[in-house]
């Protein structure tokens, strides 16, 4: 049954009018009304062969003729089962994703359980009409392939139905299913490039401009700015990263908070040039071990630090204006 394959990069849109098969949370077992068969580019040769082979064997009255067709025949015929058996009862499960920037490529990992006692080789998956990622699974054990594509669009990221085929033993014949899971992944905006320096930071309590640091302990680097003193200087990061960095230090009454704010961005901004600035902030501040908080329309990420504090901010951003409904 040919349906239309999903173009790459789809993010959770549906064309009306097209009936898309349920997802689904839990394994899906490969049965035998879950599998179809076909022959492949090599197998319509193969019998295309076989016919000409008894024409011929008619024509001339061949008696080896006939036994050797028939024999091809029943050669072929054994592969189509075999690729059949192939398929049938395993079961594919969803694996853990990875958010990923716009422009890398989404990873959706499947595990594939045999619950058999013989082996299955040459397990594939793809989507559409892309290259196939292929694996083993040896008797009672498990086998992982994957699907990649390209996150093209910042939100959630849906894969899709997925294709599982194999082609085993010979290729003469091809079988396959298809799944589709209730998964998704997180795509992150792209950073802005050569974006400016970090926005003045403020006091803990969040009210006026930082004007004097501490010296009492190091709280990360931020880029230079005429004025500073040579003496805060990061000379070895100057002679490392080629650009002048200079040293934050905490005044013992809290550390100074960075606020990455919409606002902030330059008023021709439209709402993607200002999310790939922001973005490119976060990660500028997370890297610099920064305590930073972030604030868009409508949502505000308290200052704090840590992975989770990033994570946080980047879902804020790759979800702001609700870009894939």
């Amino acid at each position: 049954m040919a349906q239309a394959a999903l173009r790459p990069g789809s993010v959770l849109r549906r064309r009306p009018g097209r009936a898309q098969p349920a997802p689904v949370t839990g394994p899906v077992v490969l049965t035998q009304n879950r599998i179809y068969i076909l022959p492949s580019r090599m197998g319509a040769l193969y019998c295309l062969t076989l016919i000409l082979m008894l024409l011929g064997s008619i024509n001339y009255n061949l008696g080896l003729g006939y036994v050797l067709t028939f024999l091809l025949a029943g050669l072929g015929v054994v592969s189509m089962l075999h690729a059949w058996r192939n398929l049938a009862g395993l079961a594919v499960t969803a694996g853990r994703t990875e958010p990923v920037f716009v422009g890398e490529h989404a990873r959706f990992r499947l595990t594939v359980s045999n619950p058999t006692d013989s082996p299955r080789y040459g397990i594939g998956t793809r989507r559409g009409n892309e290259n196939a990622n292929f694996t083993n699974v040896p008797p009672r054990d498990q086998g992982e392939c994957f699907v990649e594509l390209v996150a093209r669009q910042r939100g959630w990221l849906d894969p899709g139905r997925i294709e599982v085929a194999t082609s085993y033993p010979v290729g003469l014949f091809r079988a396959w299913s298809h799944v589709r899971f209730d998964w998704r992944t997180l795509v992150y905006p792209k950073p802005e490039a050569g974006h400016p320096p970090l926005p003045p930071s403020l006091p803990s309590s969040g009210h006026g401009l930082s004007t004097a640091a501490g010296e009492d302990d190091f709280s990360g680097l931020r880029d230079y700015r005429p004025g500073d003193p040579p003496r805060r200087m990061a000379w070895k990061v100057l002679a490392r990263r080629g650009t002048p960095a200079v040293k934050e230090f905490s005044d013992g009454q809290g550390a100074a908070d960075v606020w990455l704010d919409w606002s902030a961005c330059p008023r021709e901004f439209d709402a993607e040039q200002r999310v790939a600035r922001l973005t490119a902030w976060v990660l500028t501040a997370s890297s610099r071990h920064l305590r930073y908080g972030l604030r868009l329309p409508g949502v505000q990420v308290g200052a704090d630090t840590g992975p989770a504090h990033r994570e946080a901010c980047l879902r804020a951003l790759a979800l702001h204006g609700d870009p894939a409904p």
